[in-house]
């Protein structure tokens, strides 16, 4: 399960609309073996294209430094479908290098309302899983934490 703060959440929603057309893409980095989302990082789509998101190698190698030198690791890896429903493409599922992050898809397909959906991807396999949005400050802990829909 997946366990994100509103704030976050809205900052992803946000980076995916203001970037549509394109597809946007981002990391949440939290602290290393903590599974905790906390530090937002939008980075830019280098392909800057509508059907596909590549990270910059230069803007990917000094945000996973910085992260290595905060003791913090990938925590959510982010990205937007602009013309498709929030699931993990073929591309996708091969790209995904990180088998302990949660690749949270979000399609912006409709303009009134936005899908957000979480998956882990390892070995080729791809699992949805529930998210729990929570208050900011309940963000690393369960207290006041609230299950929502992830369709929101």
């Amino acid at each position: 399960m997946l366990t994100i703060s509103r704030a976050l959440h809205a900052k992803i929603l946000a980076h995916a609309r203001a970037d549509h057309p394109d597809e946007a893409c981002g990391v949440i980095a939290g602290p290393a073996g903590r599974d905790r989302p906390e530090r937002f990082i939008p980075m830019a789509n280098a392909e800057r294209s509508p059907t596909f998101y590549r990270f910059d190698s230069m803007e990917q190698l000094s945000v996973w430094r910085e992260m290595d030198d905060r003791d913090e690791e990938p925590v959510v890896i982010y990205h937007s479908h602009t013309a498709t429903e929030a699931y993990p493409s073929r591309t996708d599922i091969a790209y995904a290098s990180e088998p302990g992050a949660h690749y949270v898809l979000v399609s912006t397909r409709e303009p009134d309302e936005a899908e957000f959906r979480s998956f882990r991807i390892a070995d080729g396999a791809v699992t949805e899983e529930e998210i729990r949005f929570v208050a900011e400050k309940a963000a690393g802990t369960s207290a006041d934490a609230t299950v929502e829909s992830a369709a929101e």
